[in-house]
């Protein structure tokens, strides 16, 4: 019952984009085409949950056990962006097509603060190995569900006729918005 209520609350009541505010660069900049928000939707939940494993296990058995807990920011990003990077080289010599297929969102994960927050709030909630992966996979699943449903969103927008000073950026600052205010709604679930 506890990994059913981390994986609703991770995914509607407390995504990580609408209700935490993690993630947000990308929910913008990667937003304007259904195709590339799933691409980095899928990315991100790769780096996402590899990264809360690497991280947990570090937290528990170097920085928690050395007493260098203080350490854990820059340790949990140095880990971050060497596993992208390693993502990225073993994508590279095993399958190129995969490699060419995700292209600029593996670099794009590196400076996501979502795949950090996740990290940091896995160990801040103290769940066990098996509820950080749940929490990293859900939370990636509510961050892959905000950025498809938001990019759809936009691309609909483009075939409607909206006034000159509220194209682009400005609705979709508004839309993103009125979507958080829709995943507000669950909130009495959990």
């Amino acid at each position: 019952m506890e990994y059913i209520i981390i994986i609703i609350s991770a995914i509607f009541v407390n995504n990580i984009l609408l209700a935490q505010f993690l993630g947000v660069c990308p929910f913008i900049g990667v937003s304007s085409k259904v195709e590339t928000s799933i691409g980095m939707a899928g990315a991100v939940t790769f780096v996402m949950v590899i990264a809360t494993i690497v991280t947990y296990l570090l937290q528990k058995y170097v920085l928690d056990a050395f007493g260098i807990a203080f350490m854990q920011t820059i340790t949990f990003i140095l880990v971050i962006a060497s596993l992208v990077q390693l993502v990225e080289i073993i994508l590279k010599k095993v399958s190129p097509a995969l490699y060419q297929a995700l292209g600029i969102f593996l670099p794009l994960i590196t400076t996501n603060c979502a795949v950090l927050g996740v990290a940091i709030l896995a160990v801040q909630k103290d769940y066990n190995l098996l509820g950080s992966v749940v929490f990293a996979i859900s939370n990636a699943i509510g961050f892959g569900l905000a950025l498809v449903i938001f990019a759809g969103l936009r691309e609909h927008l483009d075939m409607v006729n909206i006034p000159k000073g509220m194209k682009g950026v400005p609705i979709a600052f508004i839309v993103a918005g009125l979507l958080a205010l829709a995943f507000m709604g669950f909130a009495g679930i959990v």
